[in-house]
């Protein structure tokens, strides 16, 4: 199997200690199903491979061996337990999920995050809490028809006319925007109120601004190096943790 360098560990923020840290990215995997395709992109994007938990179980029937497995380690394989143990940290508190384990011990540019999205409808939404909750705007979810992450204070895409452009509040939000189709101007987004499924760009770029950081953007897979590329200009965000 291929197996990465391992990266540095040990260094404490906020009490927590990182145990991945990448200069260029990191493609994590969780347990719900991707592709060979997906994990291939990711990686040609974001080099360092960690897995949460179960999702090593994946890696491994696709030849491939994570430089860290992050997790409290309930859904990884017996035999993986045994290969990899010199690469896995175990964190057994159960007051968070496998992903905010890995996403409080991961310093790194951008995290491509597989596997987290498209299977258990729980699952999912605990993934995309966990997006607002650690104000982890260079996280991008991958899934078979969308990325997902969190928008900063101002975001700017490329885009092509009709493209579908989703925004989904996870608390209260406010923003404005131009080059969409149902502009957001004025409108006050709630989880259980008003929220922006299905809007569309009707420019080559689509601007967004937001008050607050609680709101998700959702857009088709073939956006993700565009969107890479517009949150890796972000030099102020994501907001410190």
């Amino acid at each position: 199997m291929a197996n990465p360098h391992k990266p540095a560990i040990f260094t404490k923020v906020n009490k927590v200690t990182v145990l991945v840290h990448s200069q260029d990215g990191v493609t994590l995997a969780g347990g719900a199903d991707f592709t060979t395709a997906d994990l291939t992109l990711a990686l040609s994007l974001a080099p360092c491979l960690v897995a949460a938990d179960g999702g090593a179980n994946l890696l491994a029937d696709m030849g491939h061996a994570p430089a860290a497995v992050i997790g409290d380690i309930d859904s990884l394989r017996a035999d993986l337990q045994h290969t990899l143990k010199d690469s896995i940290h175990r964190i057994e508190e159960q007051d968070s999920t496998d992903f905010d384990k890995c996403l409080t011990r991961i310093d790194a540019p951008i995290v491509l995050a597989l596997g987290f999205a498209g299977a258990r409808l729980d699952h999912t939404l605990a993934a995309m809490s966990s997006l607002v909750r650690f104000g982890s705007s260079r996280v991008v979810m991958l899934s078979e028809h969308d990325i997902c992450f969190l928008a900063p204070p101002r975001l700017t895409l490329p885009t092509v006319a009709g493209q579908r452009v989703s925004l989904f509040p996870m608390g209260r939000c406010s923003g404005r925007s131009s080059g969409l189709f149902w502009p957001i101007d004025g409108l006050d987004f709630t989880p259980a109120g008003v929220i922006g499924t299905s809007n569309r760009a009707i420019s080559a770029q689509i601007t967004l601004e937001f008050d607050s950081p609680d709101m998700l953007v959702l857009l088709p897979p073939a956006q993700l190096r565009a969107a890479i590329t517009a949150l890796m200009s972000r030099a102020d965000w994501p907001r410190s943790r």
